[in-house]
């Protein structure tokens, strides 16, 4: 758990603002993985100064509502604060970068910091371990991993990994966050859950919508033996290229 924690820790100087990368459909969870391709003008010179400081990139969900005073699209208030751990340039001044969540936070308020790039000021959003859920915490975990282990294909690799996930020592609120990133989840279900601090309500309603039966993925004979235009989708899905 040692060099998780290390992974997910702010700097020891954070101001509590962060770059905002606003991307439709995207809910980046704490520590979970997300690939990203950046091209766009104004978000290579924020990777440029993330990259020459912090190495810190918030990813936010555009959302449906009035723009903000900057007119920007709006955002939902809950982000998730990203960790570079690669950066790959490419000739064409693209760039391939590989982002650790590693907090959830809301947004209090934009701020108009003179950049191309939309800053926020934050509230970081640490997970919460009630006291009265830690008897029945090791059950909740399980019962977690076997709702996942329902809705995943039955493949010898994905159940050996989810196995490994049985094994190991990884605590509640990491997986909840993994698998809640993993899934297809519906965005308004990823930006709840994301939004909720309390690791054991997390998990139930995680839990919850698992058996109910809304998650369908591809079973493993579907996904070798689908063809045509309505093949079924791999799992785990491929990785964005936004």
């Amino acid at each position: 758990m040692g060099d998780l924690e290390d992974l997910t820790r702010l700097p020891d100087d954070f101001d509590g603002h962060v770059r905002l990368f606003p991307l439709p459909s995207l809910v980046l969870f704490p520590h979970a993985m997300q690939p990203l391709h950046i091209f766009e003008p104004r978000y290579c010179e924020m990777l440029a100064e993330a990259l020459e400081s912090d190495e810190l990139i918030a990813m936010a969900t555009l959302s449906d509502g009035p723009p903000n005073p900057q007119d920007d699209p709006p955002i939902d208030r809950t982000i998730c604060i990203g960790k570079i751990v690669s950066h790959v340039q490419r000739d064409d001044d693209r760039h391939n970068i590989l982002l650790v969540g590693i907090k959830r936070a809301q947004v209090t308020t934009e701020v108009d910091a003179g950049r191309c790039f939309r800053i926020a000021k934050i509230n970081v959003l640490d997970d919460l371990y009630p006291p009265t859920g830690m008897h029945g915490r090791s059950q909740l975990r399980a019962d977690l991993l076997a709702a996942f282990g329902e809705v995943i294909p039955a493949s010898q690799s994905v159940q050996q990994g989810l196995s490994e996930l049985l094994a190991g020592s990884m605590g509640l609120g990491p997986i909840t966050d993994i698998i809640s990133h993993t899934l297809p989840l519906p965005v308004p279900m990823k930006l709840r859950l994301l939004a909720q601090q309390d690791v054991d309500r997390r998990a139930g309603l995680l839990i919850d919508f698992l058996a109910s039966g809304a998650v369908q993925l591809p079973s493993a004979e579907q996904q070798s033996g689908g063809s045509g235009a309505h093949a079924p989708l791999p799992f785990p899905p491929p990785f964005s290229s936004n």
